[in-house]
């Protein structure tokens, strides 16, 4: 069934520019499934229902309660799996997490990330996101089946929460730089962990770390850095951190001699630098859109000098930069989602791993601009938390805290380029 003969059973647009254009039924290439429009209408619900009306008052809340409801209506409603495990769910994953799929069967997708940011609220998003998306991925692609066994079902059914541990005051966009060691103890049962990570996402609440630890070699190399998962058993310590973009449990992580089993390691020592993700992109690009929807209504309401907003050239002008900065945006990464799934994991990390760090470059730069243009339209209301510019005051607080994190922006623009030149005369058939 074409997208456009799906287009019946879209909740259309009001703003331009607000959504992608497939939202508004036009064609689109990937985008084709009764599926992907099944599910984006469920979530659009579903976060209007649970999620956009509690996001300033989840960032000043300490209410553990309240969390914990939180989290469990997500594990209710069957994220758990595409959070760990992405598009592609293989049905023995299904199994694990006791049959439980999303509503009506749909196929999850990189829609479900894009709708729940709708909220604005990177935190409150990534406070019941984040840990399971980036700690349990290396577990699914990489890890021994073993392991996987062992600790995924309580993950995907939500008993258990984990995080990805990489960052370390001295090691951020240059995770070469680790230096938490893992040495091998002298009956080679365990390794032995020291060391201490900082800004893990959900490690407060977390019963297992995803860590990058140094098996061999000396901080500075790329080589001799591992994955192990890590228990919350002795040895180990978590404090919380204080926050720009709040409501994420980030963390400080510490090992004092932490015993790890061997069985612990996810794929094979020395090769951890190669497993690391982000998806950061997706959410840059929703807070932009949310951006345009916000300032494109003030726009309609507002009244100066006689007229309408709208109906200033000025205005108009700005409102048209923002929407040929996230169009523009919005193509290039339909396009390189579409490359990546077309690929083995080897062939995207390889092929697609400049254009991956461009793209996040790329979209929190999109990203400032656009809450920056948006924030100005607003004036005062868009400095103001609560009313007409909420999600915008949001959101510009926390473009900093998307383009930090993950590789910060110069560094990834840098390191996206040193990929390209290196892997263009590579043939995807050899890999």
């Amino acid at each position: 069934m074409s997208s456009s003969s799906n287009a019946s059973l879209l909740t259309r647009p009001t703003v331009p520019f607000a959504e992608a254009a497939w939202h508004a039924g036009l064609p689109n290439p990937y985008y084709t499934k009764r599926s992907h429009y099944e599910l984006r209408e469920w979530l659009l619900k579903w976060v209007a229902d649970n999620l956009m009306d509690i996001a300033d008052e989840w960032e000043d809340s300490s209410d553990e309660e309240q969390r914990k409801a939180l989290f469990q209506k997500f594990v209710d409603a069957g994220f758990m799996l595409p959070f760990a495990l992405g598009v592609k769910i293989p049905e023995r994953f299904y199994k694990m997490a006791g049959g439980l799929k999303l509503p009506g069967n749909v196929e999850p997708s990189d829609i479900m990330l894009d709708e729940l940011n709708r909220c604005a609220s990177n935190g409150l998003v990534m406070g019941n996101y984040g840990g399971t998306a980036y700690g349990a991925g290396p577990i699914v692609h990489f890890a021994s089946p073993e392991l996987q066994e062992r600790i995924l079902p309580d993950i995907l059914t939500g008993k258990k929460r984990i995080c990805l541990a990489i960052t370390e005051p001295n090691a951020g966009s240059d995770v070469a730089n680790v230096s938490t060691t893992a040495k091998l103890s002298a009956d080679g049962k365990y390794y032995v962990v020291n060391g201490l990570k900082k800004w893990i996402t959900n490690g407060i609440w977390s019963d297992y770390f995803t860590t990058a630890v140094r098996t061999s070699g000396k901080p500075g190399e790329h080589k001799g850095i591992s994955f192990l998962v890590i228990p919350r058993t002795k040895g180990v310590s978590t404090k919380a951190m204080k926050m720009q973009s709040a409501g994420s449990g980030t963390t400080i992580f510490e090992m004092d001699d932490v015993h790890v089993p061997v069985e612990n390691l996810v794929g094979k020592e020395g090769e951890g630098f190669k497993y690391i993700r982000m998806t950061i992109v997706y959410v840059a690009l929703r807070f932009a859109r949310g951006d345009i929807e916000d300032a494109t209504n003030h726009a309609n309401r507002r009244v100066v000098f006689g007229k309408k907003l709208i109906e200033q050239p000025v205005v108009r002008h700005q409102l048209a930069h923002m929407a040929r900065e996230v169009e523009a945006l919005q193509a290039w990464t339909e396009s390189l989602v579409f490359q990546q799934s077309k690929m083995t994991i080897e062939q995207s990390n390889v092929l697609t791993g400049g254009s991956a760090a461009l793209l996040k470059a790329h979209s929190t730069i999109v990203l400032a601009n656009v809450v920056r243009e948006a924030g100005l339209l607003l004036g005062g209301m868009g400095l103001t938390k609560g009313g007409a510019g909420a999600r915008i005051e949001r959101i510009y607080r926390e473009v900093n805290a998307l383009m930090t994190p993950g590789g910060a922006r110069d560094v990834m623009l840098d390191a996206g380029i040193k990929q390209a030149i290196k892997t263009i005369r590579i043939d995807p058939s050899k890999l």
